[in-house]
Parts: C-alpha cells; sequence; structure tokens
C-alpha cells in the first residue's frame, strides 16, 4: 500500500526509468518494512515546474502509506537515491510524507481496515 509519485521538470529522467522505479520500489518496501507487492510507484516527467524561482530540475515527491512512515530516514534515502541516478540535485527535492488511514485505502475490492 505505500504509493510514492515523482513529478519532475526534468525530461529524461535517467536512462532507464524502469530500473529507477524498480529501485524506489525496493527502497520503499524495505524502509516501511512492507511487502513490495504491495508498493506502487509513478513517475512523472516534462512537467511545467520552477523552485526557487529557477526552472532548473527540480522534483517533488509524495509518500502515501498506512503508517510505517519514518519522514526524517526516508528523505535522506529518497533525496540521496534520485541524485545518485538523475540530474536533480538534493536541494532541489521537496517531499511531501502522508500517513493513510486503513480505512481510506482501497485495494481488490475492499479497503484495510
Amino acid at each position: 500500500m505505500p504509493f510514492i509519485q515523482i513529478n519532475t521538470s526534468s525530461k529524461s529522467v535517467v536512462e532507464n526509468d524502469d530500473l529507477l522505479q524498480k529501485d524506489i520500489s525496493k527502497m520503499i518496501a524495505v524502509l516501511t518494512g512492507k511487502p513490495e507487492n504491495y508498493v506502487m510507484t509513478m513517475i512523472q516527467k516534462n512537467a511545467k515546474m520552477t523552485f526557487a524561482g529557477s526552472d532548473e530540475p527540480c522534483c517533488f515527491i509524495k509518500v502515501q502509506s498506512i503508517g510505517s512512515l519514518n519522514p526524517s530516514s526516508m528523505s535522506k534515502a529518497l533525496c540521496e537515491l534520485i541524485a545518485s541516478k538523475t540530474n536533480i540535485n538534493t536541494n532541489r527535492i521537496y517531499i511531501e510524507f502522508f500517513d493513510v488511514e486503513a480505512s481510506n485505502w482501497g485495494f481488490n475490492g475492499s479497503t484495510f481496515g
């Protein structure tokens, strides 16, 4: 049930976006302690974005999960991963963490709570 959405102004995040998504999926599973088969990732490239008045590459990341969020360690890990695999510096990344109630997360015709 963890979901991570990455919106970036960069047209080409990396040579292999699929590999980046898989790396992020594995990382989120480890960081949340949730099975990877419940992790969903989304990368949206080429968004019209500015950060600090500049159109240099930047990104906005949303991380949603039913519990198991540790924003401090997740922020560090995600920023380091994105910066190491893209042309986006860590000081041009914002991350929003949202703890969703199990009763508000639908899956397979039901909810988790």
